[in-house]
């Protein structure tokens, strides 16, 4: 077959280019929302479309007038639905969900059903009184029904073009436009297939222009893409897509058009059919591509807008922990200071009883007074506004110090407190109020939590660093508890923790402080009660490091204290 024949089947290349038109848009509005019901609505019209469109060629090329008969019979079988689709598409456009009314469910649809099964008698067409020897039909003997599916198919347009009139007209902004574009195609398509599929067959029995019913449907197809492309309904990508699978489906259109034979005709024909599945399939994939990148930033804009919020609250929370725990500190302080006074004697002798309640007052306002330097000392690290003070310190004497400090209260409870120093300086550049806080926390921590027994404190040099080991024979921990032990808040609430009192803030922020350092901390323990032991790593100053190292020399120096006898 030349080109020039191949001009001669424009009405195929209508059909087909309608097919890929039709069967691509159809497709990719319900895989943009499976559960519309007007997505659904027009892709239903979309398939009734095609089917009325190939069945329109397929009559066009059979020269047996029973076969035509049938065909054609077919083809306003399809154009009953086809109405019946227009007219739905418009009254659930552009509903999600739809509760259809009595008169529609038992009415028209009843209506619908039963004319398109007569279209399929001879009430509608009788016979096929004139037909050419290539197909061409060109009279029908018509029967009653005729003016039956003429009035029912004729009713559904005109509701459906005067439900999209009048969306039109009430709609505003963007989507005014839209239906324009919209009311532009219908009324283009429907009055050219008013004009020659039905008002022409019907009263003057010429039925050479009922083949060419697909090619009149291009005019609702071309609106329907421009109004999607113009208001960007669609992805850039998906459209891409979409004329990619068109363009592709056209071309192998043209090469079902020139073939020579029934067999290539058949082959190059079903490739055109899996060529146009393939496209949609292409197109939905690129679709759910889209709709998931869009819902992704969708889900990153709503997190940024949280995160922004959280922030406000971050803040306004570490504002009002600071303005509330200085309006107790000072209290506390001054309630400290009285319940001193008393248990002294400064007011003068009072009873043992008196005595005792001052000393737990005492000790309450100590509790109090500690918990809220830990949540300031904890928003000042979080928030990177503490402040050091950074020199060369003697970790030795530091530990020396806090465990002088804290000897008393081992005795009170009968434990054996010692140290255990194993170089002759044991220098490190820090803050030494930091880090004294922080040995002072970890050797009143094992007292703390030791009933009975001991609590040995040593001090050595690994390598280049320098190692503040603290162990005792006390409740230890459950190993569950080890990896979340420097967090925030973080205590055995099912052990010893249960039964002595503290915040969970002290080891969250031993850990903040070491790291500014440089260095790090970490606990030992073998299970619940076998003790612990919690060790501190800081890089020592080269100086120290070549003083202790180099000189050969070790110097132990052990400090034991224990129940006196």
């Amino acid at each position: 077959m030349n080109l020039a024949e191949a001009f001669k089947n424009l009405d195929f290349i209508s059909v087909g280019i309608t097919v890929a038109a039709i069967g691509v848009l159809g497709f990719i509005v319900y895989y943009n929302n499976r559960h519309s019901i007007t997505n659904k609505t027009f892709l239903s019209f979309a398939i009734i479309t095609i089917f009325y469109g190939v069945f329109n060629y397929i009559n066009y090329r059979v020269g047996l007038p029973d076969l035509a008969l049938w065909l054609l019979r077919l083809t306003i079988f399809f154009a009953v639905w086809h109405a019946f689709y227009f007219f739905q598409l418009f009254f659930v456009f552009p509903k999600q969900k739809i509760e259809f009314p009595v008169w529609y469910r038992r009415g028209l649809v009843p209506v619908v059903v039963a004319v398109s099964l007569m279209t399929l008698t001879p009430w509608v067409f009788k016979q096929i009184a004139e037909i050419t020897p290539d197909g061409r039909i060109l009279k029908i003997v018509n029967g009653p029904g005729i003016f039956i599916f003429s009035a029912l198919v004729a009713v559904l347009v005109v509701s459906g073009v005067l439900i999209v009139t009048k969306r039109a007209w009430e709609a505003t902004g963007p989507e005014r436009k839209q239906f324009r574009f919209m009311l532009i195609g219908v009324v283009s398509t429907f009055s050219l297939l008013l004009t020659f599929n039905l008002v022409l067959p019907t009263l003057f029995d010429n039925a050479k222009f009922v083949p060419l019913g697909a090619l009149f449907m291009l005019p609702f197809v071309a609106f329907t893409f421009y109004a999607i492309i113009k208001h960007k309904l669609l992805s850039v990508k998906v459209i891409a897509a979409e004329v990619l699978t068109f363009v592709l489906a056209v071309v192998s259109l043209f090469d079902v058009i020139l073939s020579n034979d029934l067999g290539a005709l058949l082959l190059r024909a079903g490739v055109f059919f899996l060529i146009l599945g393939y496209g949609i399939i292409l197109t939905k994939s690129v679709l759910n591509e889209v709709e998931q990148r869009e819902k992704l930033e969708v889900l990153s804009k709503e997190l940024g807008s949280a995160n922004k919020k959280l922030k406000e609250l971050d803040r306004l929370r570490s504002e009002f922990l600071s303005f509330a725990s200085h309006q107790v500190k000072a209290p506390m302080a001054v309630v400290k200071g009285f319940a001193t006074l008393i248990y002294d004697g400064t007011y003068g002798p009072v009873s043992d009883q008196i005595k005792e309640t001052a000393r737990k007052i005492r000790y309450s306002a100590d509790s109090t007074i500690s918990l809220v330097n830990d949540i300031l000392n904890a928003r000042r690290v979080e928030e990177g506004k503490m402040e050091y003070s950074f020199e060369e310190v003697d970790v030795a004497v530091l530990t020396s110090e806090a465990v002088e400090q804290l000897r008393l209260l081992a005795e009170n409870k009968k434990l054996t407190l010692s140290l255990e120093v194993k170089a002759s300086k044991a220098m490190v550049r820090g803050d030494r109020e930091k880090l004294r806080q922080v040995i002072q926390n970890l050797i009143e921590n094992a007292i703390k939590y030791t009933d009975t027994g001991w609590v040995k404190v040593k001090v050595e040099i690994e390598g280049q660093n320098l190692l503040v080991k603290v162990s005792d024979s006390g409740h230890g921990m459950p190993l569950e508890l080890l990896p979340r032990l420097f967090e925030r808040f973080s205590r055995d609430e099912e052990g010893a923790g249960k039964r002595i009192e503290g915040t969970g803030l002290g080891l969250y922020i031993a850990k903040q402080l070491i790291m500014v350092h440089k260095g790090e901390i970490w606990a030992e323990s073998d299970g619940g009660g076998k003790g612990s032991t919690f060790v501190i790593k800081l890089p020592m100053l080269s100086s120290s490091t070549a003083e202790s190292v180099g000189g050969g020399k070790e110097t132990i120096i052990k400090k034991e204290s224990g129940p006196s006898a």
